[in-house]
């Protein structure tokens, strides 16, 4: 019996359900491989952003502790970013930040046996306040870094080091699935290795060597410098995929050459952008990603482009100078498999609304 969660599709991020406290009360969070700490907004919240969905009481739960600063749960997560009692704070890299108090609480989650799994004593932040880019139908994020903090850790040894996801289409309202366990393995597919950086445990890295454009291969020099020679981070919690500026450029030009039934247009904050009559008509490139061990994964239209407004799809890429990140877009409808302790990461095309598991 493996533990397992439903996902479904945000604007730009993915949501897992699971259930928090004593008795069991819905939480719907971010899951996001690029942090580690999990947490939602608590009652009382004078300062946080707006929620749709009810908010946690801990006042409501007979399982909530408070954890004091001292303790040792507490102090294996202060080199995260974290600390306890009421200044526990954590900033994401787009500047969005929560604040409040950690804790242990019953964590609840489905299985594939279809019963639940209790997990108790679990660590949580408890957020009173916060704000930034937040979804109102997220309540927080639920951390599957490497990290201490996040639920990969916690679980521990009970999943043998695996972990897998299926992201469906922006758009696509049916849930897919989040697994924990041996029902994570990914048989299909292609697999390369995924590295890590001791000095930062939380990011997965992998090593890109080049995007092909169609026939056109453009090599890739990554900007994060990740342990083992990884110079791109994977990241469920960030929409686009992100390149150094050079490599964008080429890849914007190489994209442009190769489109039909779409005509550039400009839109603020994206990069090359198309009006289109209808979906129908619009014809791009098929992109290939060259990951080390010879995995190349082919990536779609619907994993390159983003429709930005109505009758306008945009390259689902950015630049940056400093950072490289394999975001979400890219990996929807594959089953994106980890393997921590074989140090593998694989990818298997999939739709990923046709069935519980896949």
């Amino acid at each position: 019996m493996d533990a397992e969660a439903p996902v479904t599709a945000d604007s730009g991020a993915y949501l897992v359900h699971v259930s928090l406290g004593t008795p069991a009360f819905p939480i719907v969070a971010i899951a996001d491989t690029g942090s580690d700490v999990i947490w939602t907004q608590c009652q009382p919240c004078a300062d946080c952003y707006t929620q749709t969905a009810p908010m946690f009481d801990p006042k409501s739960s007979t399982t909530y502790r408070e954890i004091s600063c001292s303790s040792e749960t507490c102090t294996s997560l202060t080199d995260e970013g974290t600390s306890c009692s009421s200044d526990a704070d954590v900033t994401y890299g787009d500047g969005s930040n929560t604040s409040g108090d950690m804790a242990t609480e019953t964590l609840t989650l489905d299985s594939t046996a279809g019963r639940k799994v209790a997990l108790p004593k679990t660590i949580f932040g408890c957020s009173h306040e916060g704000g930034g880019t937040f979804s109102p139908n997220a309540s927080g994020i639920v951390g599957l870094g490497g990290g201490a903090a996040s639920l990969v850790s916690q679980l521990g040894s009970t999943t043998g080091g695996k972990f897998s996801y299926c992201l469906a289409s922006f758009g696509d309202d049916k849930p897919s699935t989040l697994t924990f366990g041996q029902s994570a393995a990914v048989s299909g597919g292609v697999s390369t290795p995924l590295l890590t950086d001791p000095r930062n445990p939380t990011f997965y890295f992998l090593r890109l060597d080049a995007i092909s454009v169609g026939t056109k291969k453009i090599a890739f020099t990554g900007a994060s410098g990740g342990g083992g020679g990884g110079n791109i981070i994977i990241d469920s919690g960030t929409t686009l995929t992100i390149v150094p500026k050079g490599v964008l450029s080429e890849l914007a030009d190489a994209v442009s050459s190769q489109v039909s039934g779409g005509t550039p247009v400009q839109v603020q904050g994206l990069d090359t952008c198309f009006e289109v009559e209808d979906s129908g008509s619009f014809e791009a490139p098929t992109l290939t990603m060259h990951f080390d061990g010879g995995a190349d994964v082919e990536l779609k239209t619907g994993n390159t482009f983003v429709e930005a407004e109505e009758n306008v799809v945009c390259l689902a890429f950015a630049g940056s100078a400093s950072l490289a990140i394999y975001g979400n877009v890219a990996q929807q409808n594959f089953r994106v498999g980890y393997d921590l302790k074989g140090e593998t990461l694989s990818f298997e095309p999939a739709d990923c609304t046709a069935g519980s598991s896949a």
